[in-house]
């Protein structure tokens, strides 16, 4: 045996003892969510108590909202948000039994000069792909729009569609809403797309049997490998490539981790940050009329 194939032959055992570990940390982080969430929910009860007496309070905390959030929200988005965000809640509906990852953001709104839907929820389910791919899929979310108000230019509605008919089998790489969506899409600058449009998020296509047969899967040779056996990696087919191009908020999912991950949890410590900004502000323009005062006197 050459040097190099030895070598080779160690560095193949460090990588398969090194993914061990990995995923070991990695299932410690979903034990922790769910007995975090376990443990949470009265409080995020209490908190929301409170809070409902608040005027503006999630107005505000999206006001003062993190970098990797601020991004996604554009200045129409703002406009919502201030003026008829009532209310955000974040559950992990798939427990107990469930997945700890899978969560909704549910959004409630009061009247507005945008949309009709008072009430928008969205859901993200943690899936696993039988080629080993683990992440968010979801489901368009319909916004009853007003007339000419519609954030999204057309893409939600699209988007809705396109899935429509990829569930009922009807769709193909060719039908007319997904060529007008790619249309759109080509188009469009995603940087500058509305917040709303994370409700047209999708990603791969996975049904909960296919998960829950790939899951099963994954335990197996997790097993395997913690007994020092060797597992064959069966590649598959990636076939929802093809899904990017007609994805209309391609970052979603990790924008609405940030809002259940991030936002949510600290929502107390960044609405109180965006009320001393704006104590600040106060006090500044204060400042600045009695310079005036002074000048003119």
């Amino acid at each position: 045996m050459s040097a190099e194939h030895e070598h080779n032959g160690q560095c193949h055992a460090y990588h398969e003892k090194l993914e061990i570990i990995a995923d070991e940390f990695d299932q410690v982080d979903v034990e922790i969510l769910r007995i975090k969430n376990k443990m949470t929910q009265d409080l995020y009860a209490k908190r929301e108590k409170v809070i409902s007496e608040i005027p503006n309070f999630w107005p505000r905390v999206f006001e003062n909202a993190p970098p990797e959030i601020d991004e996604y929200i554009q200045p129409t988005d703002a406009e919502v948000i201030v003026a008829a965000l009532k209310n955000l809640t974040v559950e992990r509906f798939e427990l107990p039994n469930g997945h700890p990852r899978s969560f909704s953001l549910k959004f409630e709104f009061s009247e507005n000069e945008y949309f009709e839907s008072s009430v928008l929820e969205k859901k993200f389910w943690w899936r696993c792909a039988k080629d080993g791919w683990e992440g968010y899929v979801s489901e368009p979310v319909d916004i009853k729009w007003k007339p000419g108000k519609d954030l999204t230019n057309g893409l939600l509605d699209l988007a809705k569609k396109i899935y429509e008919e990829d569930k009922a089998g009807k769709s193909d790489e060719k039908s007319p809403a997904r060529e007008a969506v790619m249309n759109k899409l080509d188009d469009t600058n995603l940087e500058t797309v509305s917040f709303f449009n994370m409700f047209g998020y999708r990603g791969r296509y996975i049904s909960a049997e296919e998960s829950a047969a790939a899951f099963k899967k994954l335990e197996e040779k997790r097993k395997a490998l913690k007994e020092g056996k060797a597992v064959d990696e069966e590649m598959e087919d990636d076939d929802d490539d093809d899904e990017d191009e007609i994805e209309i908020s391609p970052d979603a999912d990790e924008l609405a981790v940030s809002i259940a991950e991030e936002l949510y949890p600290e929502a107390i410590r960044f609405f109180e940050e965006a009320e001393q900004l704006a104590m600040m502000s106060d006090i500044d323009f204060d400042d600045d009329d009695e310079d005036e005062d002074e000048e003119m006197s």
